[in-house]
């Protein structure tokens, strides 16, 4: 493989719904940790990869070693659009994941449901506090693919931990046997001792909110308690406060 080839290589990746570009050490780490399976790393400098991965990612070091192509620091450069700090990008083939099947699961595991979310980055940082809750999986609705490499850079790679999927429409959101709690600001205080443990959480947008819709379908409304005159928190910071608290009070 020439380094030419690469270039269009990667750029036809980022379109492509069966591949998750990997952008950065952290990003490849997690995926090589969780299974991902892992057709191609482009670094700019094999030597300073080698010691990076030893130092940050010794568990894996020896697949990134052995998976590593070095390419010149112009190439690298035209891999991504924005600079990757650590100087390695991957390509993943991306897991098959059905919603139902996350959906009806038989894990005592939370879902977290994002309506429509608009942010790629903040998408990302919710499925990286997901995962290090230990939550069953993350589903979004909307326009936005969670798989985008934005998405995957927000996460660092870790869509690989845990089910990551979009749903087609609300109407696929079977809550047969899962309460739905919606995350709004008229609704009682959080009391994670009465978050069930196979709740769907659903979040809506900072501007928008839970539509209508989906908001009347859920058992319960909560509200994160905040200081008087703070009017909202980010999505993914909002995640996270219920999914550890929910944790926590396990």
């Amino acid at each position: 493989m020439t380094d030419g080839s690469l270039i269009p290589r990667l750029r036809r990746a980022r379109r492509d719904p069966t591949k998750a570009v990997l952008e950065g050490l952290h990003a490849v780490k997690h995926a090589l940790r969780f299974g991902a399976r892992v057709e191609l790393l482009v670094t700019r400098d094999a030597q300073a990869l080698h010691r990076l991965a030893g130092a940050l990612a010794p568990d894996v070091a020896e697949q990134i070693e052995r998976l590593a192509l070095e390419v010149s620091p112009a190439t690298f450069a035209e891999l991504t659009p924005l600079p990757v700090a650590t100087g390695v990008v991957g390509l993943a083939e991306r897991p098959v994941v059905d919603p139902e099947m996350v959906l009806g699961s038989g894990e005592e595991l939370p879902l977290v449901l994002l309506e429509d979310p608009r942010d790629l980055g903040n998408m990302g940082a919710c499925v990286r506090v997901a995962a290090a809750a230990a939550a069953g999986g993350v589903l979004s609705t909307g326009s936005h693919d969670p798989w985008q490499p934005d998405a995957l850079r927000g996460a660092a790679g870790l869509h690989f931990a845990l089910p990551v999927a979009r749903l087609a429409s609300l109407t696929a959101l079977d809550l047969t046997d899962r309460p739905l709690i919606a995350l709004d600001p008229d609704g009682e205080p959080l009391d994670p001792a009465l978050l069930a443990a196979r709740s769907v959480l659903a979040f809506g947008s900072e501007r928008r909110g839970l539509s209508a819709e989906l908001a009347g379908r859920a058992q319960q409304r909560v509200r994160i308690p905040m200081r008087p005159g703070v009017s909202s928190l980010n999505l993914a910071t909002s995640v996270a406060a219920v999914l550890f608290a929910w944790r926590l009070a396990g």
